[in-house]
């Protein structure tokens, strides 16, 4: 169908609907239905074409219009909107091309409005870069035009209904089981842990995954720019999320702002979705400051250069000497997961290395455990988690009783 004709079909329903009145869902659908069925025995259509066609204008009346058919489909992990005519998807580590198209720039703003005032966003032309989420938690990115130069720009990065524990990705072999037993019980004995990798890496859900196992008991703060973590079962959970600023004279509320307030609501352990700036000064200094057992996350392609990026960004809020800065570092994290991308598109846990000290000017990392690489057939890289090496600072572990002469 033409966007032509769908324009005039969409327009016969709305003359149908009384829109000062509130009309439930089943209601839309039975005045779409009526005229789907007018128009498909005008133009002979099959009966998989009629339903379709169905669910298009509902999308369009009542969801998010073409976007929706694929936020529902749950295979779907990122869709990626450039300007009217191209919607991209990627499935099982594949892109593909939806070939669905909206039709009119002005339906494209509607969608987007829709989007951010539904978390209490917003966004125009003197703010035309925001991030949001969607009501199931999905992240979403949005520039307007013309900073985006072809046409408003969406990406919006999906997570599984149900969060993944480590048990399940355990059983992806993202992370082998003797791993995840061990980072379990640094957790528990509220080790700092910083995890680092690429984009799409799974970050997030590593970090989600890793926050189940956290004591109930525990006070849990978590601090992002779009709330995504999803704790199961945390009863003494505060969620606080970043505010932007607006024309109407609304002030941001910001990363480093929250760490501030997070300190001052007695936490058991704080949490970060990501550090990308100038907070992580606030994040090492929580840190060092007795709030053990905070996690959070950060780009980057290694361990080591996980530390660098930390170097800039802190100097992206303060000067201070680079010793200074390291010296943070080596005291405030403990731990540092590394996650990555294989060339099969599946999603591991690359290294797990403790931080041993800073001497003579320089972080030094003591690595215990590395993905190392057995086979490839053409479908999957195989390969395990091998430990490379032994914990040295057993400290908080013997603090917490979870230590044995003979290891963990």
């Amino acid at each position: 169908m033409q966007k032509e004709e769908f324009y005039r079909l969409k327009t016969a329903v709305l003359e149908d609907v009384d829109l000062e009145c509130e009309i439930e869902d089943a209601q839309m659908l039975r005045i779409i239905r009526e005229h789907c069925r007018i128009y498909a025995r005008e133009h002979m259509l099959p009966l998989r074409e009629r339903e379709d066609l169905e669910q298009q204008l509902f999308f369009s009346l009542r969801k998010l219009d073409v976007l929706q058919e694929l936020l529902d489909d749950e295979e779907i992990t990122e869709i990626m909107v450039n300007g009217i005519n191209h919607i991209f998807y990627e499935k099982r580590g594949t892109l593909y091309d939806s070939e669905r198209q909206f039709e009119s720039k002005e339906r494209l703003d509607d969608v987007i409005q829709q989007i951010v005032g539904s978390n209490n966003r917003m966004v125009n032309l003197s703010n035309p870069i925001v991030d949001t989420r969607l009501s199931d938690g999905s992240r979403v990115n949005i520039v307007l035009s013309p900073i985006s130069i072809d046409g408003a720009a969406i990406s919006i990065r999906k997570f599984p209904k149900k969060p993944y524990e480590m048990q399940d990705l355990i059983k992806m072999q993202a992370i082998s089981e003797e791993a995840a037993l061990f980072l379990e019980t640094l957790v528990l004995a509220h080790y700092n842990i910083f995890v680092s990798g690429g984009t799409g890496s799974g970050k997030t859900t590593f970090l989600n995954a890793l926050s189940q196992f956290i004591p109930n008991e525990e006070r849990i703060i978590t601090i992002e720019d779009s709330a995504e973590l999803q704790l199961i079962d945390k009863v003494n959970l505060v969620r606080l999320e970043t505010r932007n600023a607006n024309t109407e004279g609304v002030t941001p509320i910001t990363i480093r702002d929250l760490i501030r307030a997070a300190l001052r609501m007695r936490p058991s352990v704080i949490i970060v979705g990501e550090c990308r700036g100038a907070e992580a000064l606030d994040v090492l200094q929580a840190m060092n400051t007795g709030h053990d057992g905070s996690l959070s996350t950060g780009h980057a392609n290694s361990c080591q250069d996980m530390i660098s990026r930390l170097e800039t960004m802190v100097l992206m809020g303060v000067e201070l000497p680079l010793s200074a800065i390291r010296s943070q570092i080596a005291s405030g994290i403990d731990v540092f997961v590394h996650l990555g991308r294989l060339r099969d598109k599946s999603r591991k846990v690359l290294s797990i290395t403790e931080v041993d000290c800073f001497t003579e000017g320089e972080i030094r990392l003591h690595e215990l455990y590395r993905f190392v690489e057995d086979g490839e057939t053409e479908e999957r890289v195989s390969g395990k988690l091998v430990q490379v090496g032994e914990l040295i600072h057993t400290e908080k572990l013997q603090k917490a009783g979870l230590w044995r002469k003979d290891g963990l």
